[in-house]
């Protein structure tokens, strides 16, 4: 099953990517962004989550 774990991690990123911390509603963490979209402890603070 490794092809739908990386079918799902590749849908997953795509939706991250579309979504600026703007308008999930939220100030985005400090520093410069390499990529574009949500970083990971952004997402996991909307998500109610824990980034580790």
């Amino acid at each position: 099953m490794p092809t739908d774990r990386a079918a799902l991690g590749a849908f997953l990123r795509s939706r991250r990517d579309r979504l600026t911390p703007a308008r999930a509603g939220m100030a985005a963490f400090p520093g410069p962004r390499r990529v574009p979209g949500l970083r990971k402890e952004e997402l996991a603070v909307l998500a109610g989550l824990s980034p580790d």
